[in-house]
């Protein structure tokens, strides 16, 4: 059995001197752990799918932590953030935690507070990589029904009764129970429950219209 990879910090620091005390202190505790001296530098790196999160300076050269963070957020997989700064102000804070960081560490910190907020980042990280996992297996079993089989888990989700299915889309209902039963087994539900469960989990936050594919 192939091992879990060992989780990565992301640290952004545009001081040199501080990011070879967070890679010594990070690399002491068994993380694997990659530097940047600035967010764009952090862009332009690979991006690797494995676990871990994000160390970020807020004051930094060009984008700053926060424009980061922003930029971050509207990828597929944003990473958890946990901020540090030697020049912080409660207003920046409430940013940083409104836009979802994990913590918000203020210069000096004490190694501890950093290591337990990271690993709370990594915690979440991996939360996240599973509801990802399970919104792709979702998504998967969605593509494959037929454009038909679609237009009745729309109805049977809203919670139309077999006879108006079979109204709208001009249709016996024996027919419509057949379609509903194949929806059922491809969607892996079993239950009306369960099949609306499911298509919350679909909807696009963005267009909040339910089976919108997410891109």
């Amino acid at each position: 059995m192939t091992a879990a990879p060992q989780p990565t910090v992301f640290v952004v620091d545009d001081d040199a001197s501080s990011r070879r005390s967070l890679a010594n202190l990070l690399r002491s505790a068994g993380f694997e752990v990659e530097v940047f001296g600035t967010a764009q530098a952090y862009l332009e790196a690979p991006q690797p799918d494995t676990p871990g999160c994000l160390v970020l300076d807020v004051r930094l050269p060009g984008m700053s932590g926060l424009d980061l963070q922003r930029e971050m957020a509207r990828s597929r997989a944003p990473r958890p953030i946990v901020f540090i700064t030697g020049h912080g102000d409660i207003p920046m804070a409430v940013q940083a935690i409104k836009g979802g960081a994990v913590d918000f560490l203020a210069k000096p910190f004490r190694e501890q507070d950093l290591l337990d907020a990271i690993r709370r980042a990594v915690e979440l990280d991996g939360h996240m990589r599973h509801a990802r996992a399970d919104l792709a297996t979702l998504q998967h079993r969605f593509d494959s029904l037929s454009p038909r089989e679609r237009e009745v888990f729309e109805r049977v989700v809203a919670g139309l009764p077999n006879k108006q299915i079979a109204a709208e889309l001009d249709l016996s209902e024996a027919t419509v129970k057949v379609h509903r039963g194949q929806v059922m087994q491809k969607m892996q539900a079993e239950s009306v429950a369960e099949l609306v469960n499911m298509s919350a989990s679909l909807i696009s936050p963005a267009r909040r219209h339910p089976l919108h594919r997410l891109s």
